[in-house]
């Protein structure tokens, strides 16, 4: 079967990539919002389409990994790897911070309301990241809720914004 007759991939099976890697591209240095499903291993080779296998690109990256082989094959399959790593540990506001933190190396912390810690539950338990009272600078503070807190991501919190920049593989632990 040639490419030009190779079936279309499937509306859900698509929809699956793009949610993995949040309808952006998969490659944690680019993350542009235009995207392309690619596969990992040639469709010349495996003649099929798979979730395992497929993995949501920018056209450019695509191309590079596709045509220009400047995206080493081994680099996409950990920036596959970690996307169900990140997704099954954090929530969409974590991984938000992550990017953020990925995006802004030099930013020590990242300011949230106060009253939202459960949004950064799963960092905080993990120990990627510290919450870091703030006094209030205005109103008064009848039930704790008026203010801002940081989260302060600890050196464990920055191995792993350096992992996901880098296309190091994570662990699931």
């Amino acid at each position: 079967m040639s490419d030009q007759s190779r079936p279309v991939i499937p509306a859900a099976l698509k929809r699956a990539v793009l949610e993995e890697a949040g309808y952006m591209c998969a490659i944690p240095t680019c993350r542009y919002t235009t995207t392309e499903i690619a596969h990992i291993e040639p469709w010349a080779k495996v003649q099929e389409h798979t979730f395992e296998n497929l993995i949501a690109l920018c056209p450019n990256c695509h191309t590079r990994f596709d045509q220009k082989k400047d995206i080493p094959k081994a680099s996409v399959l950990r920036f596959k790897a970690n996307l169900s790593v990140i997704n099954a540990r954090f929530g969409p506001m974590e991984r938000q911070v992550l990017e953020a933190a990925a995006d802004r190396p030099e930013q020590e912390s990242f300011r949230y309301p106060r009253g939202m810690e459960w949004a950064s539950s799963n960092l905080v338990r993990g120990q990627l990241a510290d919450i870091v009272e703030r006094e209030p600078t205005w109103g008064t503070v009848q039930d704790g809720s008026l203010g801002m807190n940081d989260l302060r991501l600890t050196a464990l919190g920055r191995d792993t914004v350096n992992r996901i920049r880098e296309g190091r593989l994570l662990t699931a632990d």
